[in-house]
């Protein structure tokens, strides 16, 4: 592969700059606590951020109150237009985009201080007057928030058993001067790292990187078995640009940094210490979720102490709105990627399509595009779905479409739905199936087949033609006419 251009957030900015609509910045003071994200709802949040939203421009602010010279960016990818002019593809091709780089991972590589700008300026947490809260510029998404959320931290950790690298992105509150809690949704890699480190009372040390290269954040989002126990996923990234992402070695802890990030801040997992997520606010409430919803302050959550805090010069904070269409895609992309992978190599070149959708954050509902070869593939779709929801164990639901139907286009699903589908035979239930923990209806008293929170029915919406009938189910055809004369 040849070497992309874009090699961090900045390079990232300046391609995005000129292309139309892509990019919007705005001087107007605004205060990172809820009226950011509140002003970024109504100019380009979409996802499953409640009405009226919309999906638009990256947005700049450069006036930040309460912070001098700060700069905040929300909504890189945004949509999946955007990500595709990142990513050096068409939007519907984006899975296959990350299929392939997945298949192909070029490893990070090592590099010295002279080639780490992340390390241009450092704050040392042993000063008498450092505070996080006051050195970046965190925002909450709500007023009702547990505190201000680092929402795009890429948190780099290293086995310490065997020295397996990972990096995951997880929700992380701002509680102290230099305390940070962070959430582990159970079975995350980094959170296994913890839990040996912890086993033995070691401290785990870890980076958090904010404000990288889109490609670094995407990658990062595959999970098992697409990525197993053991991958680093920055090779996922490496393979996207066509060379390997540099590391550095952190400063004050034993670890490793990401050389290009905006801001990094290094610290350790401290063992056998917990703290309630909202003690700072008593709100009962943590922050917007990708399902849409505000979800409950964790009553334990581990703690990181900060140790020091590098950045570049005039560095940019990166973040997002938890439920936003950003969201998507950080989840979604590699969703799709990993359903192509399983599903091409059980029954190569009946999978046209897929698009994790955005009702479902990018995790709930997967649209799967079909094409049966002929009679013997008649419940072969089937199989399909259940290779979506072993390759990626946090879906849902999948919808299954032919192959003459959009599978980006929800206008175009719901038509097959309307005109293909019965539900009396065209519905399978997998009841009792571990889920996603922050699914709201995976509760006891939404159905008797839930057990306990976190267990959901995973649900098959076959709007497929039965092969025998597919004549009858031919859509109106139109003459192929090239409108731009009458344009």
């Amino acid at each position: 592969m040849s070497v992309s251009p874009i090699t961090d957030l900045r390079s990232a900015l300046e391609k995005l700059k000129t292309i139309e609509g892509q990019y919007h910045e705005t001087a107007v003071e605004v205060d990172p606590i809820a009226e950011l994200s509140g002003v970024y709802r109504h100019v380009g949040a979409g996802g499953t951020v409640m009405r009226p939203t919309k999906t638009g421009p990256a947005m700049m602010f450069t006036n930040i109150k309460g912070f001098e010279d700060a700069r905040v960016v929300i909504g890189m990818v945004g949509s999946r237009e955007r990500v595709a002019h990142l990513l050096d593809t068409t939007p519907d091709r984006l899975g296959f985009r990350m299929n392939e780089a997945l298949t192909n991972p070029v490893p990070p590589v090592m590099v010295g201080k002279d080639e780490a700008p992340c390390q241009e300026v450092v704050h040392l947490a042993s000063d008498p007057g450092f505070d996080i809260r006051k050195l970046i510029p965190a925002p909450t998404n709500t007023p009702e928030d547990a505190g201000p959320f680092i929402t795009m931290g890429l948190v780099y950790a290293e086995d310490p058993e065997n020295g397996d690298q990972n990096v995951t992105i997880h929700r992380q509150c701002l509680q102290g001067r230099d305390e940070i809690s962070m959430y582990f949704v159970p079975g995350r890699h980094i959170d296994t790292f913890r839990q040996k480190a912890e086993s033995i009372g070691d401290s785990l040390p870890i980076t958090v990187n904010i404000g990288l290269d889109p490609a670094v954040y995407i990658s990062s989002c595959f999970e098992p078995p697409s990525t197993p126990l053991g991958f680093n996923e920055l090779g996922i990234a490496g393979a996207l640009r066509g060379e390997g992402v540099k590391l550095c070695p952190a400063l004050t802890v034993e670890t490793k940094a990401l050389a290009s990030a905006e801001i990094v801040i290094e610290g350790e997992l401290i063992p056998n210490k917990r703290v309630v997520e909202d003690q700072n606010s008593g709100t009962g409430k943590a922050m917007p979720e990708f399902p849409g919803y505000t979800g409950p302050a964790n009553p334990s959550l581990p703690v990181f102490r900060i140790k020091a805090v590098t950045h570049r010069i005039n560095p940019i904070m990166q973040t997002t709105i938890g439920p936003s269409e950003e969201h998507v895609n950080l989840a979604g992309i590699p969703t799709e990627a990993s359903i192509i992978q399983m599903v091409e190599k059980a029954m190569p070149g009946r999978l046209q399509n897929v698009f994790a959708h955005s009702c479902g954050g990018g995790k709930f509902v997967a649209v799967l595009q079909f094409k049966k070869l002929g009679v013997p593939d008649e419940g072969r779709q089937r199989q399909a779905a259940l290779l979506a929801f072993s390759s990626f164990p946090e879906l849902k639901h999948v919808f299954l479409v032919d192959e003459d139907v959009d599978p980006f286009d929800s206008n175009d699903v719901m038509w097959a739905m309307t005109t293909r589908f019965q539900g009396d035979v065209d519905i399978v239930t997998i009841p009792g199936v571990r889920c996603h923990p922050l699914d709201p209806s995976q509760r006891p008293g939404i159905s008797p087949s839930i057990p306990n929170p976190g267990v959901s029915c995973k649900t098959i919406f076959d709007c497929t033609v039965p092969v025998s009938e597919k004549d009858r189910f031919r859509r109106a055809q139109f003459l192929e006419i090239d409108p731009t004369p009458y344009l």
